[in-house]
């Protein structure tokens, strides 16, 4: 909201200072009104379209070697994205999904076989233990 207040200063300064025509000015106002109200759309993969998707790629992006850390199931369909961090993200997801099952935050064998589905694609321990504790925090499912 802060970003999207200096901008409109920046807008309303503009229109006093310039005299620019109200049309354009209101044609700049809706397109930040549309910018603002979808502020991810650039910033993700296509792919990445869910908050748990969202928080996943987030952490797995500034992963310092992901590509070795990371075990592609044989079974996807779709070719591998160009970007590691978005596959890793979609990856995990599908594998928590697929053993994911109703009331598992608190339970301790279901937990335990979420987090084994998000080590069967990180081989990394550390890593698969930080992502499984920011999907319990996640709400919903």
């Amino acid at each position: 909201y802060e970003k999207m207040s200096e901008l409109l200063d920046a807008l309303i300064d503009q229109r006093k200072r310039e005299a620019i025509d109200y049309k354009a000015y209101l044609g700049k106002i809706v397109a930040l009104t549309k910018q603002m109200s979808r502020p991810d759309r650039d910033r993700y993969p296509p792919a990445v379209n869910s908050p748990v998707r969202r928080a996943l790629y987030d952490n797995l992006k500034e992963v310092p070697g992901l590509e070795a850390l990371v075990r592609m199931p044989s079974d996807r369909v779709a070719e591998p994205p160009d970007d590691t961090a978005e596959g890793a993200a979609l990856a995990v997801d599908d594998a928590v999904r697929a053993v994911r099952k109703a009331d598992w935050r608190g339970n301790r064998f279901k937990e335990r076989e979420i987090r084994g589905a998000i080590g069967n694609v990180l081989q990394d321990d550390a890593l698969a233990d930080r992502l499984f504790e920011i999907l319990k925090a996640q709400h919903g499912d």
